[in-house]
């Protein structure tokens, strides 16, 4: 069975005059490129070997390929059967400019096999010809083409379904506790004293952390914040 054509599927909405419905590939790729990063932001603390790292947001997901274009089999010549090849590659290099209806490139939808497909708008394309006929007329082409991933708010909130991360509890401080113990019984490790040091729930009562006062309510903070699960050392 002969392998399916990729497709690049274009949103009805957002079809004009010279952008059409769908763009088959010619050839299928040899090889495409996935990526997707994190923002990670290092918060500096005073005493302490490394930062601590927390997540900020995730990154645009993308997609990049090459597809490639050859009408040399329509003939090489000067005659009327010569196909500029340019005919096959404008309709994806129209994925990258405003269209009149939604003044925004168009989104697409790439299919890249049974049951795999890539939501997104063409962040760039590239039109390499590589072999003309002796008027000039392009006949083969490479066009390189960079995605990047769109999801509406809802779409991406709905698909996350984030739970609450705040799972920070109360302790009421003891006669006699320090703020080393307090982190041993609760992370496992006393040297975690200054997260609940630095928490800002706790200023007024770590003011002077050489007496903390009995019967004061510490905020502690959830350990798997700061890259330590509960319990380890």
């Amino acid at each position: 069975m002969a392998l399916e054509k990729l497709l690049i599927e274009i949103d009805p909405r957002d079809i004009g005059p010279k952008c059409p419905k769908e763009i088959r590939a010619q050839f299928n790729p040899t090889e495409y490129t996935r990526a997707k990063g994190a923002q990670v932001a290092e918060i500096a603390i005073p005493g302490i070997d490394s930062p601590i790292l927390q997540f900020v947001r995730g990154q645009t997901e993308t997609l990049s390929m090459e597809l490639f274009f050859d009408t040399t089999e329509f003939g090489t010549g000067e005659g009327p059967d010569v196909l500029d090849v340019r005919t096959l590659t404008d309709p994806v290099y129209q994925l990258v400019k405003m269209q009149s209806k939604s003044h925004a490139p168009p989104r697409v939808t790439v299919h890249l096999g049974p049951g795999h497909t890539f939501r997104a708008i063409v962040e760039n394309v590239q039109q390499k010809f590589t072999l003309f006929n002796p008027k000039g007329v392009p006949l083969r082409a490479t066009v390189t083409v960079a995605f990047k991933e769109y999801k509406t708010l809802e779409e991406q909130l709905k698909e996350l379904n984030l739970q609450s991360s705040d799972h920070s509890k109360r302790r009421t401080i003891r006669k006699g506790d320090t703020i080393g113990q307090i982190a041993f019984e609760e992370y496992g490790d006393p040297a975690m004293w200054r997260l609940i040091a630095l928490e800002p729930a706790n200023a007024a009562i770590t003011a002077n952390l050489r007496k903390l006062p009995p019967g004061a309510q510490l905020s502690i903070p959830p350990a798997e914040l700061f890259g330590k699960p509960k319990g380890t050392v």
